[in-house]
This record gives structure tokens, sequence and C-alpha cells, in this order.
């Protein structure tokens, strides 16, 4: 797998507002995994949970990801990040869950009422398949 930084097109490819699933480790070892929203950001990822979600304990015991992208026509169109969550910040005012929420649906999120909580991801290496045009 390659290091960071990615290439434009996988850059480009990671600015789309495309599906993802996280990947993080439980206590045990065993892998976890989500479907999330997510941000593309200066080679970091935004991700952003409840904070009663499983992964974001996870993360706090280990902060070891992977995030998979997947091209929002063709699932076998991916790129998978592979890297640690360096920051972990409660959201209060809903500024990280609204950011992604507007990405992917067009308006602030719903649930104003929420508890949540935002990590950063930078990742280390990275691998496409295919690569992105």
């Amino acid at each position: 797998m390659p290091r960071v930084p990615v290439p434009p097109q996988v850059d480009a490819f990671l600015a789309a507002a495309n599906p993802a699933v996280v990947g993080t480790v439980s206590p045990n070892g065993t892998p976890h995994t989500a479907a999330t929203w997510y941000d593309w950001e200066d080679g970091r990822i935004l991700l952003n949970m409840d904070e009663s979600r499983l992964r974001l304990r996870y993360l706090r015991a280990n902060p070891s990801v992977a995030l998979t992208v997947l091209g929002t026509n063709d699932w076998y169109a991916q790129v998978t990040l592979l890297g640690r969550v360096v920051e972990i910040e409660d959201d209060p005012d809903l500024a990280g869950i609204d950011r992604l929420s507007i990405r992917y649906t067009g308006r602030p999120f719903a649930n104003r009422e929420a508890k949540r909580v935002s990590a950063w991801m930078e990742p280390e290496r990275w691998s496409a398949w295919p690569l992105p045009e």
C-alpha cells in the first residue's frame, strides 16, 4: 500500500460524498465495521458519531482505523485509507454532524438533541481498485 499523500485522482474521489465503511478494532482484537458519512479535508478524514456508538469506545481505546470509500454508482470502485484517529472532540453545537449531513443530504442534521462526537483520522497508507480516473 502506498503512503500518503494520495494522487490527484484519489483526492478527487475522496472529495465526493461517497458511501463509506469505517473499521475499528475492539478490545479483544476483532474488527468492527459500520457504514458512515465522512468528509475529506487537507488529507484528513472527519468522522462523526453518536456518543453511544461502539466504534467511539473502540477508537478511544485503540486509534487504529480503516475507511473504505465506495463509488456512489459503482461499489467496485473503492479507495481504502489506513491510519489513526488523532483527535476526538465533543460536538456540542453539532457543527461536525451538520457539516456531514449537509454534504450528504443538503440539510442540517435533524436530531438537534443528539450528543455527537467528531473524530479526525490521519491516513498513513491507501489503496484503490481500480485507480479512479
